[in-house]
Protein backbone atom coordinates (compact mmCIF):
# COMPACT_ATOMS: atom_id res chain seq x y z
CA UNK A 1 0.00 0.00 0.00
CA UNK A 2 1.23 3.76 -0.95
CA UNK A 3 1.79 6.55 1.55
CA UNK A 4 0.05 9.40 2.07
CA UNK A 5 -3.20 10.26 3.79
CA UNK A 6 -5.29 10.04 0.15
CA UNK A 7 -3.85 7.21 -1.15
CA UNK A 8 -4.63 5.11 2.06
CA UNK A 9 -8.73 4.89 1.01
CA UNK A 10 -9.91 1.64 0.19
CA UNK A 11 -12.71 0.29 -1.15
CA UNK A 12 -12.46 -3.55 -0.57
CA UNK A 13 -13.86 -7.22 -1.42
CA UNK A 14 -15.72 -7.95 -4.83
CA UNK A 15 -16.86 -11.77 -6.22
CA UNK A 16 -18.22 -12.41 -9.39
CA UNK A 17 -20.07 -15.85 -9.67
CA UNK A 18 -20.76 -17.55 -13.47
CA UNK A 19 -23.44 -20.46 -13.46
CA UNK A 20 -26.29 -21.35 -15.92
CA UNK A 21 -25.79 -18.87 -18.16
CA UNK A 22 -25.86 -16.43 -15.23
CA UNK A 23 -22.79 -13.48 -13.46
CA UNK A 24 -23.71 -12.26 -10.46
CA UNK A 25 -21.43 -9.93 -8.97
CA UNK A 26 -20.93 -8.72 -5.41
CA UNK A 27 -19.08 -6.29 -3.70
CA UNK A 28 -19.14 -5.18 0.19
CA UNK A 29 -19.96 -1.66 0.93
CA UNK A 30 -16.89 -0.85 3.35
CA UNK A 31 -13.98 1.29 2.70
CA UNK A 32 -11.30 2.02 4.88
CA UNK A 33 -8.61 4.69 5.56
CA UNK A 34 -5.79 2.89 7.11
CA UNK A 35 -7.52 1.12 9.96
CA UNK A 36 -10.61 2.90 10.30
CA UNK A 37 -13.86 2.83 8.52
CA UNK A 38 -15.05 5.93 6.69
CA UNK A 39 -17.69 4.94 4.67
CA UNK A 40 -20.31 1.46 5.37
CA UNK A 41 -22.74 1.84 2.64
CA UNK A 42 -20.43 2.29 -0.49
CA UNK A 43 -21.22 0.60 -3.93
CA UNK A 44 -18.38 -0.78 -6.01
CA UNK A 45 -20.32 -2.43 -8.29
CA UNK A 46 -21.58 -0.79 -11.58
CA UNK A 47 -22.98 -1.51 -14.44
CA UNK A 48 -21.78 -0.04 -17.69
CA UNK A 49 -21.84 0.01 -21.38
CA UNK A 50 -25.58 0.35 -21.45
CA UNK A 51 -25.90 -2.08 -18.33
CA UNK A 52 -24.20 -4.81 -20.82
CA UNK A 53 -21.28 -5.28 -18.60
CA UNK A 54 -21.06 -5.74 -14.84
CA UNK A 55 -17.69 -3.84 -13.30
CA UNK A 56 -16.77 -4.09 -9.75
CA UNK A 57 -13.62 -2.96 -8.03
CA UNK A 58 -10.94 -2.82 -5.09
CA UNK A 59 -8.23 -1.13 -4.10
CA UNK A 60 -8.19 3.12 -3.98
CA UNK A 61 -11.48 4.28 -5.09
CA UNK A 62 -10.18 6.98 -6.75
CA UNK A 63 -8.07 4.95 -8.66
CA UNK A 64 -10.29 2.05 -9.48
CA UNK A 65 -12.86 4.37 -10.94
CA UNK A 66 -11.07 6.47 -13.23
CA UNK A 67 -9.98 2.86 -14.47
CA UNK A 68 -13.38 1.89 -14.57
CA UNK A 69 -13.92 5.45 -16.85
CA UNK A 70 -11.25 4.05 -19.05
CA UNK A 71 -12.53 0.64 -19.97
CA UNK A 72 -15.61 1.94 -20.85
CA UNK A 73 -14.41 4.26 -23.10
CA UNK A 74 -12.39 1.33 -24.14
CA UNK A 75 -15.52 -0.57 -24.56
CA UNK A 76 -16.93 1.92 -26.75
CA UNK A 77 -13.86 2.19 -28.78
CA UNK A 78 -14.08 -1.71 -29.72
CA UNK A 79 -17.90 -2.42 -29.66
CA UNK A 80 -18.38 -4.03 -26.73
CA UNK A 81 -15.97 -6.76 -26.91
CA UNK A 82 -15.02 -7.13 -23.29
CA UNK A 83 -11.78 -9.30 -23.77
CA UNK A 84 -10.40 -6.92 -26.51
CA UNK A 85 -11.27 -3.78 -24.01
CA UNK A 86 -9.56 -5.43 -20.99
CA UNK A 87 -6.68 -6.53 -22.62
CA UNK A 88 -6.23 -2.69 -23.81
CA UNK A 89 -7.33 -1.25 -20.48
CA UNK A 90 -4.53 -3.40 -19.14
CA UNK A 91 -1.41 -2.51 -21.80
CA UNK A 92 -2.62 1.27 -21.35
CA UNK A 93 -2.39 0.83 -17.41
CA UNK A 94 1.00 -0.95 -17.84
CA UNK A 95 2.48 1.12 -20.26
CA UNK A 96 1.36 5.01 -19.59
CA UNK A 97 3.77 6.73 -16.34
CA UNK A 98 0.10 8.14 -15.03
CA UNK A 99 -1.50 5.10 -15.09
CA UNK A 100 1.23 3.50 -13.67
CA UNK A 101 0.61 4.79 -10.40
CA UNK A 102 -2.35 3.43 -10.34
CA UNK A 103 -3.75 0.68 -6.94
CA UNK A 104 -6.52 -0.85 -7.88
CA UNK A 105 -8.13 -4.33 -9.38
CA UNK A 106 -11.38 -4.37 -11.25
CA UNK A 107 -13.35 -7.62 -11.90
CA UNK A 108 -15.83 -7.04 -15.62
CA UNK A 109 -18.05 -9.18 -16.72
CA UNK A 110 -20.91 -9.83 -19.45
CA UNK A 111 -22.73 -12.39 -20.55
CA UNK A 112 -19.96 -14.49 -22.04
CA UNK A 113 -16.87 -14.00 -19.89
CA UNK A 114 -15.42 -13.14 -16.82
CA UNK A 115 -11.97 -10.73 -16.11
CA UNK A 116 -9.86 -9.40 -13.60
CA UNK A 117 -7.63 -6.48 -14.78
CA UNK A 118 -4.44 -5.42 -12.62
CA UNK A 119 -2.24 -2.95 -13.23
CA UNK A 120 0.61 -5.55 -13.89
CA UNK A 121 -0.84 -6.06 -17.40
CA UNK A 122 -2.54 -9.52 -16.05
CA UNK A 123 -5.83 -9.90 -17.57
CA UNK A 124 -7.18 -13.20 -15.77
CA UNK A 125 -10.50 -15.54 -16.92
CA UNK A 126 -11.33 -18.00 -14.11
CA UNK A 127 -10.75 -21.41 -14.99
CA UNK A 128 -14.09 -22.10 -12.65
CA UNK A 129 -16.32 -18.73 -13.25
CA UNK A 130 -15.22 -17.70 -9.72
CA UNK A 131 -13.21 -14.50 -9.35
CA UNK A 132 -12.43 -12.53 -6.46
CA UNK A 133 -10.23 -9.16 -5.58
CA UNK A 134 -9.72 -7.24 -2.39
CA UNK A 135 -8.77 -7.32 1.32
CA UNK A 136 -11.47 -10.60 1.25
CA UNK A 137 -10.75 -12.22 -1.53
CA UNK A 138 -9.29 -15.36 -0.26
CA UNK A 139 -12.32 -15.80 2.42
CA UNK A 140 -14.50 -14.98 -0.44
CA UNK A 141 -13.04 -17.41 -3.29
CA UNK A 142 -12.68 -20.25 -0.90
CA UNK A 143 -15.92 -19.86 0.16
CA UNK A 144 -17.82 -19.42 -3.33
CA UNK A 145 -15.96 -22.43 -4.43
CA UNK A 146 -17.34 -24.36 -1.99
CA UNK A 147 -21.33 -23.02 -2.22
CA UNK A 148 -20.49 -23.80 -6.57
CA UNK A 149 -19.16 -27.38 -5.81
CA UNK A 150 -21.79 -28.64 -3.12
CA UNK A 151 -24.66 -26.34 -3.67
CA UNK A 152 -27.18 -26.01 -6.68
CA UNK A 153 -27.40 -22.29 -5.65
CA UNK A 154 -27.96 -19.47 -8.11
CA UNK A 155 -25.20 -17.41 -8.63
CA UNK A 156 -26.68 -14.35 -6.79
CA UNK A 157 -27.00 -16.32 -3.48
CA UNK A 158 -23.63 -17.85 -3.36
CA UNK A 159 -22.15 -14.34 -3.88
CA UNK A 160 -24.09 -13.13 -1.40
CA UNK A 161 -23.72 -15.96 0.73
CA UNK A 162 -19.87 -15.99 0.57
CA UNK A 163 -19.74 -12.34 0.80
CA UNK A 164 -21.48 -12.78 4.07
CA UNK A 165 -18.79 -15.53 5.58
CA UNK A 166 -16.09 -12.88 4.24
CA UNK A 167 -17.67 -10.21 6.28
CA UNK A 168 -17.12 -12.64 8.95
CA UNK A 169 -13.88 -13.44 8.65
CA UNK A 170 -12.18 -10.15 7.56
CA UNK A 171 -12.35 -7.09 9.24
CA UNK A 172 -11.70 -4.97 5.93
CA UNK A 173 -15.03 -6.75 4.33
CA UNK A 174 -18.94 -5.89 5.79
CA UNK A 175 -22.35 -7.19 5.40
CA UNK A 176 -23.68 -4.29 3.16
CA UNK A 177 -24.08 -5.86 -0.11
CA UNK A 178 -24.44 -4.78 -3.66
CA UNK A 179 -25.27 -7.49 -6.05
CA UNK A 180 -25.68 -7.16 -9.64
CA UNK A 181 -26.49 -10.25 -12.28
CA UNK A 182 -26.75 -10.78 -16.29
CA UNK A 183 -29.18 -11.13 -17.37
CA UNK A 184 -31.36 -9.09 -14.89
Amino acid sequence: MRTGVGSDLRATTILAVRRDDRISLGGDGQVTLGSTIVKAQSSKVRRIHDGKVLVGFAGSAADAMALVEKLEARLEEYRGSLRRAAVELAKDWRSDRALRRLDAQVIACDEKESLLVSGTGDVIAPDDGVLSIGSGAPSALAAARALVTHTTLPPEEIVREALRITSEICVYTNGNLTIESIPE
